[in-house]
């Protein structure tokens, strides 16, 4: 190699000053043309060949357009979300699940509302997160400017049932009949005339609700009050009543339909109950009163303890566990009321340098895919997606987000127990996920 060098050096110095030697003149000519290849033609033929890989598949035409993509899979590539995440279907209100798809809205995530009306006819049910109830007096959240989108009749096929979370101290609830009383009076009064509430913006003083969703099992066991038998029955009696008083409400002149109540329960951890875990007898005690149960299977691990989000085989376990399917000949009948938990967050959480992190939503996740142009590995065992970077203060991070695939997996046990689902929270998720609803 020194000798070459040394010739080279040599020539040049034999030669007049601008002069190009044969070598010289193929060398320029081959570094023009390697110019050319990266510049336009490596591109061109990069597009091609992602477009030959996933060109929809002409055997299936009915299939959603994620499926056709071949995007509902385990091995991805984060190139692919960045570029098909918001391409869905042409036809956005065909419904590829069949049992009913019950949609959260938040206040504080406005693309919720968005997501609701363009792919309004995927949803059974609508709750926007709404309402507090404190010493039996309604109070409202902050609504988003977007609240207007859910005006009545922009779907006929949906039922509109806010949220409303039982804040008022338990013991002064539930231990006093008048308050009781007084507290499922005002829910039903709300039910009937939302517009009489002065809180309620003028845009939705024309909108009839078709019923709530009722949050307090959690609020109940964090004051303690559920370690005590009576005043679990107490607690449960409360419901009961409630959703007898709704029932008691027709939302039409025929009587065919009347206002629903759908009840929040949290997934017990293990085989063993807790004395404040929503167990079997719970919910075999409120299935005749109570239209729909929204279990909320997500939140698996945290900070503390980093991991998946929601794995499969806890989903499992829980609705095994709830329904009691080995023994109760009631099974089936209960299993159609649960709208089984399905996260449309994920969490980052940092692994090395002590412990934190948190929730992501969709432009989060994104924004870290364009960034850090992860691996995306699929985790066989609670069968989620997830990937590990590194931020710029060398501090390692793994991140567990919804995919097309683990929505899917959840999709088909949802379905195998005659289930629904919910989602929390559609504001959250990326715009793609509606394609397989």
């Amino acid at each position: 190699m020194g000798r070459k060098r040394e010739r080279r050096a040599g020539d040049r110095t034999d030669k007049p000053s601008g002069s190009l030697t044969e070598s010289d003149r193929k060398g320029n000519t081959t570094t023009t043309t390697t110019t050319v290849l990266l510049l336009f033609v490596v591109p061109i033929v990069s597009v091609i060949v992602y477009r030959i890989l996933h060109t929809p598949s002409p055997a299936a035409p009915d299939l959603p357009y994620v499926y056709r993509r071949g995007l509902v899979a385990e091995k991805i590539d984060y190139r692919q979300v960045l570029h098909e995440n918001t391409i869905t279907s042409e036809n956005s209100s065909r419904r590829n699940f069949e049992n009913p798809v019950f949609a959260y809205i938040t206040p504080w995530n406005s693309q919720g509302y968005e997501m609701a009306k363009k792919f309004s006819n995927k949803f059974t049910h609508l709750s926007p997160v709404w309402y507090e109830l404190k010493r039996t007096i309604l109070l409202r959240t902050l609504q988003s400017p977007n609240a207007y989108l859910l005006r009545p009749g922009f779907s006929p096929l949906q039922l509109i049932l806010p949220r409303v979370v039982l804040e008022a101290i338990p013991l002064d609830l539930l231990k006093k009949k008048k308050q009781r009383e007084r507290a499922i009076n005002l829910i039903v009064h709300l039910l009937q005339s939302p517009f009489t509430i002065s809180s309620i913006d003028f845009c939705l003083r024309e909108m009839g609700y078709d019923g709530i969703v009722l949050e307090s099992w959690s609020r109940w066991a964090a004051y303690g009050i559920l370690h005590e038998p009576g005043m679990r029955v107490t607690a449960l009696q409360f419901v009961i009543q409630l959703g007898q008083a709704m029932h008691s409400v027709s939302l039409d002149q025929h009587k065919r339909q009347s206002l629903q109540l759908v009840y929040v329960i949290g997934p017990p951890r293990s085989k063993e109950l807790e004395e404040y875990d929503f167990g079997p007898e719970d919910l075999r005690r409120l299935g005749d009163d109570v239209d729909g149960f929204s279990l909320m299977t997500y939140d698996f691990s945290a900070p503390q303890n980093p991991g998946p989000n929601a794995p499969l085989k806890w989903i499992h376990s829980t609705l095994e566990l709830l329904l009691d399917a080995t023994s109760s000949s009631g099974h089936e009948k209960l299993a159609k009321k649960i709208f089984i938990g399905i996260n449309f967050y994920g969490n980052d959480f940092i692994v090395s340098g002590g412990l934190g992190g948190g929730p992501i939503v969709g432009r989060e996740y994104v924004s870290l895919l364009e960034q850090h142009r992860p691996q995306l590995q699929w985790e066989k065992n609670s069968e989620e997606h997830f990937f590990l970077y590194i931020d710029n203060q060398d501090v390692k991070h793994v991140v567990f987000y919804p995919t097309l695939k683990s929505i899917a997996t959840r999709l088909q046990e949802a379905a195998s127990w005659g289930a629904g689902i919910s989602i929390w929270e559609i504001g959250q998720g990326l715009e793609y996920f509606f394609d397989i609803l």
